[in-house]
């Protein structure tokens, strides 16, 4: 189960960094909505590379469980 709190802690230290990520590629030339649509897409894949990683190994690493802390 995913730790809410958690959670929200993690979307704090991100934010910083994924909204410089996002207005770097804006001063690029891409607009605001190909840059947020970039971005989903690639969050998106990244999770999709997780659960197949869970669902060919059959386990959650803990650095990537629920609460599991990177870095």
């Amino acid at each position: 189960m995913v730790d809410m709190k958690q959670n929200l802690t993690c979307r704090q230290a991100l934010s910083g960094a994924f909204q410089a990520l996002s207005d770097e590629a804006v001063k690029a030339g891409w607009s605001e909505g190909d840059v947020a649509l970039a971005l989903a897409e690639l969050a998106e894949e990244r999770v999709i590379e997780l659960t197949a990683k869970v669902i060919t190994e059959g386990f959650i690493h803990p650095q990537f469980a629920a609460g599991g802390r990177r870095g």
